[in-house]
């Protein structure tokens, strides 16, 4: 088998089998396959596609090029969930401890921020003494003691997808479809849980901003999940606007823990009760994910969600009492309200631009090497199809304490160029755009 026959292969059009796409992903992880090659093939996917039989062979290739985590240990169905990312999606964090005191057992491996979108990672370790690398072992411990841990990635976990993700990246092939969910899915499967539940997000502020494109990969990804043995159900999701009214680490923990007592924003409920419901449903905790909806309700009105999340949070060596005192997340040295310049009703809200005004503030990262500052970003005052008078706050910037005027001027400005309002009343978009099973 040559490397030159398969790229010229896929090149004219035609499907490589499971024994060709084994034979390149193993050849690129021991290094027998150069970039040069390797780049040649991902354009060539890029141009050609991967029909489904290939999709799903590139994803278990993936997954067999390192690591994989067993579960087995933990008794009851594991059920996980991803996201594609977005503005303010603090879902992780209400939904682990939310549904682990539904009954099912999350495992739940996320990542860091990059860019305009947050990481878990960098939101849990916000809380003071939270620690996120676990191993193995101690995952695996946790979950079979309390029902729930969010941790980083452990061990040699699907090194194929590493090595790929960084040649797509400089080679202008991040965007193919089978790429995408192959990468996704290696990471999940990978991963050990028997359910998986996606949040496929779409819009603004979104990596897919095309709705189409959002409902094809998760299509693919729920076909890829159903074939490797997982129950697999997609969720596409509105990310035309930040979710919730906190962007930035600390203020989305504290969004979070609120979200947990019952008082967190409606569309950030709203989403982690469709998700939490699906979870449930697949870990056979109920037939239907409306009755998982009621059992996830009365978990928080019970106060036994906010109970979970403080297990959670001890067991992985953070000080729970945040549960309880807000005050104890890191906090801004400057505070400054954003106030409208005129008013209306609010008709837009680029999530993605708030993402970045945040980001510049250093909730998030422009690089891998950037320092997060975990008390700073933005707090939404006004939403879309909100009422908006001349000067009235539309925003809140939470900024350090050495924050110069320029940036806090910077930031003030992305922010009001973020808002579009207009005199009429606008209706406020669907968030759940639909469900693939």
């Amino acid at each position: 088998m040559r490397v030159y026959d398969l790229i010229l292969k896929k090149r004219n059009g035609s499907a490589l089998n499971k024994a060709e796409i084994d034979f390149l992903i193993n050849g690129y992880v021991q290094g027998k396959i150069p970039d040069y090659q390797m780049s040649a093939l991902m354009m060539a996917i890029y141009f050609k596609d991967m029909n489904e039989e290939e999709t799903l062979n590139l994803t278990g290739a993936m997954v067999n090029s390192g690591d994989t985590i067993d579960l087995s240990a933990i008794p009851g169905v594991k059920v996980d969930k991803h996201s594609t990312g977005g503005v303010g999606d603090t879902t992780t964090i209400v939904l682990a401890p939310l549904v682990a005191a539904a009954g099912a057992p999350v495992a739940k491996l996320s990542g860091r921020g990059l860019g305009h979108t947050g990481g878990t990672l960098d939101k849990l370790e916000s809380i003071p003494g939270f620690k996120t690398e676990m191993s193995l072992d101690d995952l695996v411990a946790a979950v079979s003691q309390i029902g729930v841990a969010v941790a980083g990635q452990t061990g040699n976990l699907v090194p194929a997808d590493k090595l790929l993700y960084a040649l797509r990246d400089v080679t202008a092939t991040v965007d193919s479809m089978p790429l995408i969910a192959g990468s996704i899915m290696s990471k999940k499967l990978a991963s050990g849980a028997d359910a998986l539940v996606l949040d496929v997000k779409t819009g603004d502020g979104a990596f897919l901003k095309d709705r189409e494109a959002a409902f094809e990969l998760a299509r693919m990804m729920v076909a890829i999940g159903n074939r490797a043995g997982r129950k697999t159900v997609a969720v596409v999701t509105n990310m035309d606007q930040p979710l919730g009214a906190a962007v930035g680490n600390a203020l989305e923990v504290k969004e979070a823990i609120e979200t947990l007592k019952g008082e967190g924003p409606p569309d950030l409920e709203e989403l982690c009760l469709t998700l939490g419901g699906w979870m449930l449903t697949l870990a056979g905790k109920c037939a239907h994910p409306d009755q998982g909806r009621d059992l996830l309700m009365k978990t928080i009105a019970s106060g036994s969600a906010l109970e979970k999340f403080k297990e959670m949070v001890r067991q992985q060596h953070g000080n729970d009492a945040v549960a309880e005192d807000l005050s104890l997340l890191p906090q801004a040295g400057k505070v400054v309200a954003v106030k409208a310049p005129s008013g209306g009703y609010v008709q837009r809200l680029e999530a993605e631009a708030i993402g970045l005004a945040a980001m510049s503030l250093g909730a998030g990262r422009e690089n891998k090497d950037s320092v997060i500052d975990p008390a700073v970003g933005i707090m939404l005052n006004k939403k879309i199809g909100d009422p908006v008078q001349v000067g009235e706050s539309l925003a809140t910037i939470h900024a350090s304490v050495d924050a110069q005027a320029e940036l806090l001027n910077s930031v003030q400005k992305m922010v009001i160029e973020a808002y579009e309002l207009q005199d009429v009343m606008v209706e406020k978009e669907e968030l759940i755009l639909g469900v693939v099973e």
